[in-house]
Protein backbone atom coordinates (compact mmCIF):
# COMPACT_ATOMS: atom_id res chain seq x y z
CA UNK A 1 0.00 0.00 0.00
CA UNK A 2 1.29 3.05 -1.15
CA UNK A 3 -1.24 5.38 -0.48
CA UNK A 4 -1.06 8.98 0.99
CA UNK A 5 -3.61 11.58 1.80
CA UNK A 6 -2.96 15.39 1.32
CA UNK A 7 -5.06 17.64 3.20
CA UNK A 8 -4.41 22.01 1.80
CA UNK A 9 -5.55 25.10 0.80
CA UNK A 10 -5.26 27.75 2.01
CA UNK A 11 -5.01 29.40 6.09
CA UNK A 12 -7.25 29.42 8.38
CA UNK A 13 -9.62 26.74 6.37
CA UNK A 14 -8.96 24.19 9.44
CA UNK A 15 -6.87 21.92 8.06
CA UNK A 16 -5.19 20.56 10.92
CA UNK A 17 -8.98 19.95 12.98
CA UNK A 18 -10.22 17.83 10.02
CA UNK A 19 -6.92 16.20 9.23
CA UNK A 20 -7.22 14.93 13.16
CA UNK A 21 -10.41 13.80 12.60
CA UNK A 22 -9.42 11.74 9.46
CA UNK A 23 -6.64 10.27 11.60
CA UNK A 24 -9.05 8.56 14.13
CA UNK A 25 -11.48 7.56 11.33
CA UNK A 26 -8.24 6.01 9.33
CA UNK A 27 -5.97 5.05 11.25
CA UNK A 28 -3.59 7.57 10.21
CA UNK A 29 -0.59 9.53 10.74
CA UNK A 30 -0.19 13.26 10.36
CA UNK A 31 2.85 14.90 8.98
CA UNK A 32 2.65 18.70 8.98
CA UNK A 33 3.60 20.48 5.64
CA UNK A 34 3.99 23.35 6.87
CA UNK A 35 7.81 25.64 6.80
CA UNK A 36 6.77 27.79 9.91
CA UNK A 37 5.85 25.32 11.83
CA UNK A 38 9.13 23.12 11.88
CA UNK A 39 10.94 25.66 14.50
CA UNK A 40 11.37 25.28 17.84
CA UNK A 41 9.83 27.83 20.62
CA UNK A 42 7.49 29.50 17.33
CA UNK A 43 4.20 28.05 18.30
CA UNK A 44 1.30 30.63 19.10
CA UNK A 45 2.34 32.90 15.71
CA UNK A 46 3.03 30.16 13.40
CA UNK A 47 -0.47 28.30 14.80
CA UNK A 48 0.77 24.97 15.53
CA UNK A 49 -2.32 23.71 16.84
CA UNK A 50 -1.11 22.76 20.95
CA UNK A 51 -3.31 21.47 23.89
CA UNK A 52 -2.02 22.55 27.32
CA UNK A 53 0.76 20.21 28.42
CA UNK A 54 1.90 18.37 25.30
CA UNK A 55 2.96 20.05 21.97
CA UNK A 56 2.57 17.47 19.41
CA UNK A 57 -0.46 15.43 20.57
CA UNK A 58 -3.72 17.65 19.66
CA UNK A 59 -6.68 15.68 20.87
CA UNK A 60 -4.24 12.82 21.11
CA UNK A 61 -3.21 12.23 17.60
CA UNK A 62 0.52 12.77 16.95
CA UNK A 63 1.49 15.40 14.32
CA UNK A 64 5.14 14.91 12.79
CA UNK A 65 6.93 17.70 11.54
CA UNK A 66 6.53 20.33 13.98
CA UNK A 67 10.14 21.75 15.82
CA UNK A 68 12.74 20.06 13.80
CA UNK A 69 15.08 22.77 13.79
CA UNK A 70 16.08 26.36 16.15
CA UNK A 71 14.65 29.35 14.47
CA UNK A 72 18.63 29.80 13.55
CA UNK A 73 18.98 26.64 11.53
CA UNK A 74 18.28 26.03 7.98
CA UNK A 75 15.28 24.32 6.62
CA UNK A 76 14.00 23.60 2.89
CA UNK A 77 12.58 21.83 0.87
CA UNK A 78 14.75 19.57 0.70
CA UNK A 79 15.39 18.92 4.62
CA UNK A 80 11.33 18.27 4.22
CA UNK A 81 11.56 16.15 1.82
CA UNK A 82 14.32 13.95 3.73
CA UNK A 83 12.08 14.19 6.84
CA UNK A 84 8.88 13.39 5.46
CA UNK A 85 9.77 10.49 2.67
CA UNK A 86 11.04 7.81 4.96
CA UNK A 87 8.26 8.67 7.80
CA UNK A 88 5.16 7.96 5.18
CA UNK A 89 7.11 4.52 4.10
CA UNK A 90 7.39 3.82 7.97
CA UNK A 91 3.88 5.05 8.40
CA UNK A 92 2.42 2.49 5.34
CA UNK A 93 4.65 -0.54 6.42
CA UNK A 94 2.62 0.12 9.91
CA UNK A 95 -0.97 0.16 7.15
CA UNK A 96 -1.47 3.41 8.82
CA UNK A 97 -2.70 6.10 6.04
CA UNK A 98 -0.05 9.19 6.02
CA UNK A 99 -1.97 11.98 5.96
CA UNK A 100 -0.03 14.86 4.53
CA UNK A 101 -1.50 18.39 6.03
CA UNK A 102 -0.37 22.15 5.26
CA UNK A 103 -0.41 25.15 3.17
CA UNK A 104 3.26 25.13 2.16
CA UNK A 105 2.83 24.42 -1.58
CA UNK A 106 6.21 23.51 -2.31
CA UNK A 107 6.22 20.85 0.51
CA UNK A 108 3.53 19.21 -1.03
CA UNK A 109 4.43 19.64 -5.04
CA UNK A 110 7.76 18.46 -4.12
CA UNK A 111 6.18 15.40 -2.83
CA UNK A 112 4.48 14.70 -5.76
CA UNK A 113 6.87 15.49 -8.52
CA UNK A 114 10.52 15.46 -7.42
CA UNK A 115 12.69 18.15 -7.87
CA UNK A 116 15.73 16.92 -10.03
CA UNK A 117 18.23 18.56 -8.26
CA UNK A 118 16.82 18.49 -4.87
CA UNK A 119 19.25 16.02 -3.66
CA UNK A 120 22.46 17.51 -5.03
CA UNK A 121 23.76 19.20 -1.63
CA UNK A 122 24.76 22.38 -0.96
CA UNK A 123 28.75 23.20 -0.98
CA UNK A 124 29.73 25.70 1.91
CA UNK A 125 33.00 26.07 0.15
CA UNK A 126 31.94 27.09 -3.24
CA UNK A 127 29.40 29.25 -1.64
CA UNK A 128 31.89 31.01 0.46
CA UNK A 129 33.83 31.65 -2.89
CA UNK A 130 30.98 32.93 -4.93
CA UNK A 131 29.72 35.58 -2.50
CA UNK A 132 32.54 37.71 -3.01
CA UNK A 133 31.50 37.78 -6.42
CA UNK A 134 29.51 41.04 -7.71
CA UNK A 135 26.21 39.70 -9.43
CA UNK A 136 27.61 40.60 -13.03
CA UNK A 137 30.24 38.27 -11.88
CA UNK A 138 27.97 35.57 -10.53
CA UNK A 139 25.41 36.24 -14.11
CA UNK A 140 28.64 35.80 -15.84
CA UNK A 141 29.16 32.56 -13.95
CA UNK A 142 25.89 30.42 -14.54
CA UNK A 143 25.93 31.82 -18.26
CA UNK A 144 29.11 30.19 -19.25
CA UNK A 145 27.80 27.01 -17.37
CA UNK A 146 24.22 26.99 -18.00
CA UNK A 147 23.05 29.26 -20.28
CA UNK A 148 19.52 27.54 -20.38
CA UNK A 149 19.52 27.67 -17.32
CA UNK A 150 20.01 31.24 -16.76
CA UNK A 151 17.88 32.36 -19.51
CA UNK A 152 14.64 30.00 -17.84
CA UNK A 153 15.30 32.55 -14.75
CA UNK A 154 12.91 35.39 -14.64
CA UNK A 155 14.16 38.81 -14.30
CA UNK A 156 13.78 38.58 -9.95
CA UNK A 157 16.20 35.40 -10.01
CA UNK A 158 18.87 36.77 -12.32
CA UNK A 159 19.42 39.60 -10.45
CA UNK A 160 19.21 37.10 -7.10
CA UNK A 161 22.85 36.32 -5.48
CA UNK A 162 21.58 33.86 -4.14
CA UNK A 163 19.68 32.20 -6.64
CA UNK A 164 22.33 32.73 -8.70
CA UNK A 165 24.77 31.02 -6.76
CA UNK A 166 22.34 27.83 -5.95
CA UNK A 167 22.08 27.52 -9.91
CA UNK A 168 25.71 27.82 -9.83
CA UNK A 169 26.14 24.91 -7.26
CA UNK A 170 23.96 22.80 -9.27
CA UNK A 171 25.43 22.93 -12.74
CA UNK A 172 28.87 22.29 -10.78
CA UNK A 173 27.82 19.59 -8.80
CA UNK A 174 26.12 18.18 -11.92
CA UNK A 175 22.17 17.31 -12.49
CA UNK A 176 23.02 14.30 -13.51
CA UNK A 177 22.31 12.31 -10.58
CA UNK A 178 19.21 10.47 -10.01
CA UNK A 179 16.20 12.25 -8.48
CA UNK A 180 14.27 9.95 -5.73
CA UNK A 181 11.75 7.81 -7.41
CA UNK A 182 8.81 7.50 -4.67
CA UNK A 183 5.30 7.28 -6.36
CA UNK A 184 2.23 7.52 -4.85
CA UNK A 185 -1.58 6.78 -4.72
CA UNK A 186 -2.38 10.19 -3.71
CA UNK A 187 -6.04 11.08 -2.38
CA UNK A 188 -5.55 15.23 -2.82
CA UNK A 189 -8.19 17.46 -0.92
CA UNK A 190 -9.10 21.23 -0.44
CA UNK A 191 -10.60 22.87 1.90
CA UNK A 192 -11.71 26.82 1.12
CA UNK A 193 -14.39 29.38 1.24
CA UNK A 194 -15.29 32.98 0.15
CA UNK A 195 -12.59 35.20 0.61
CA UNK A 196 -15.14 37.27 2.33
CA UNK A 197 -15.41 34.31 5.42
CA UNK A 198 -11.51 33.81 5.10
CA UNK A 199 -10.61 37.37 5.62
CA UNK A 200 -12.96 36.96 8.40
CA UNK A 201 -11.73 33.91 10.21
CA UNK A 202 -7.32 35.48 9.58
CA UNK A 203 -9.29 38.33 11.63
CA UNK A 204 -10.40 35.92 14.55
CA UNK A 205 -7.21 33.91 14.48
CA UNK A 206 -4.99 36.83 14.60
CA UNK A 207 -6.36 38.20 17.69
CA UNK A 208 -7.41 35.01 19.20
CA UNK A 209 -3.33 34.38 18.73
CA UNK A 210 -2.64 37.80 20.13
CA UNK A 211 -4.44 37.09 23.28
CA UNK A 212 -2.78 33.77 23.51
CA UNK A 213 0.68 35.31 23.95
CA UNK A 214 2.23 36.36 20.69
CA UNK A 215 4.01 39.32 21.56
CA UNK A 216 5.34 36.83 24.59
CA UNK A 217 6.85 34.29 22.47
CA UNK A 218 8.27 37.25 20.06
CA UNK A 219 10.05 38.76 22.84
CA UNK A 220 11.32 35.38 24.24
CA UNK A 221 12.62 34.94 21.14
CA UNK A 222 14.31 38.20 20.41
CA UNK A 223 15.75 37.77 24.60
CA UNK A 224 17.34 34.74 23.44
CA UNK A 225 19.37 36.34 20.40
CA UNK A 226 17.40 35.03 17.65
CA UNK A 227 17.30 38.07 15.40
CA UNK A 228 14.65 39.64 13.15
CA UNK A 229 16.63 39.21 10.29
CA UNK A 230 16.87 35.24 9.83
CA UNK A 231 14.89 33.53 7.67
CA UNK A 232 12.07 31.88 10.56
CA UNK A 233 11.45 35.40 11.88
CA UNK A 234 10.59 36.87 8.39
CA UNK A 235 7.35 34.60 9.16
CA UNK A 236 4.40 36.43 9.03
CA UNK A 237 3.54 37.60 12.44
CA UNK A 238 6.63 38.07 13.24
CA UNK A 239 7.78 40.52 10.24
CA UNK A 240 4.83 42.58 11.25
CA UNK A 241 4.87 42.92 15.00
CA UNK A 242 3.77 44.99 16.18
CA UNK A 243 1.48 46.31 13.73
CA UNK A 244 -1.37 43.86 14.21
CA UNK A 245 -3.07 45.52 10.98
CA UNK A 246 -0.35 44.65 8.56
CA UNK A 247 -0.19 40.92 10.52
CA UNK A 248 -4.07 40.61 9.34
CA UNK A 249 -3.32 41.99 5.79
CA UNK A 250 -0.56 39.83 5.66
CA UNK A 251 -2.12 36.66 6.57
CA UNK A 252 -4.65 37.68 4.39
CA UNK A 253 -2.88 38.04 1.37
CA UNK A 254 -0.77 34.66 1.85
CA UNK A 255 -4.31 33.12 1.67
CA UNK A 256 -4.66 34.31 -1.46
CA UNK A 257 -1.43 33.35 -2.94
CA UNK A 258 -1.95 30.23 -1.58
CA UNK A 259 -5.11 29.62 -3.28
CA UNK A 260 -3.68 30.30 -6.67
CA UNK A 261 -0.79 27.94 -5.93
CA UNK A 262 -3.30 25.22 -4.93
CA UNK A 263 -5.72 25.66 -7.87
CA UNK A 264 -2.41 24.90 -10.01
CA UNK A 265 -2.21 20.93 -8.81
CA UNK A 266 -4.01 18.69 -10.85
CA UNK A 267 -7.07 15.88 -9.49
CA UNK A 268 -7.18 18.22 -6.24
CA UNK A 269 -10.73 17.83 -4.76
CA UNK A 270 -11.90 20.86 -2.99
CA UNK A 271 -14.79 21.37 -0.17
CA UNK A 272 -16.08 24.52 0.68
CA UNK A 273 -15.85 24.68 4.60
CA UNK A 274 -19.05 26.50 5.05
CA UNK A 275 -21.39 23.78 3.43
CA UNK A 276 -23.71 21.36 4.73
CA UNK A 277 -22.44 17.76 4.87
CA UNK A 278 -19.27 18.76 3.38
CA UNK A 279 -17.25 16.39 6.27
CA UNK A 280 -19.59 13.51 5.34
CA UNK A 281 -19.31 13.99 1.61
CA UNK A 282 -15.10 14.10 1.82
CA UNK A 283 -15.12 10.93 4.53
CA UNK A 284 -17.51 9.19 1.92
CA UNK A 285 -14.90 9.85 -0.70
CA UNK A 286 -12.12 8.63 1.27
CA UNK A 287 -13.67 5.54 2.40
CA UNK A 288 -14.45 4.84 -1.67
CA UNK A 289 -10.62 5.69 -1.92
CA UNK A 290 -8.55 4.28 0.82
CA UNK A 291 -7.43 0.67 0.61
CA UNK A 292 -6.68 -0.90 4.19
Amino acid sequence: MNQILIICGPTATGKTKLAVSLAKKFNGGLISADSRQVYQGMDIVTGKDLPAGRQDKPAGVKIFGYDLVKPDEDFSVAHFINFAQPLIIKLQQQNRLPIIVGGTGLYINALLKPIPTLNIPPSPSLRRRLEKNSLKQLQTALKKLNPDRFNQMNHSDQNNPRRLIRAIEVAKVGSNRQSLNFKHDALLIGLTASVKILDQRIVDRVNQRIKAGARQEIESLLRQGYSKKLPSMSAIGYREWPDVAKWIQAEQQYSRRQLTWFKKIPGLHWFNINQPNFNRQLANLISAWYTK
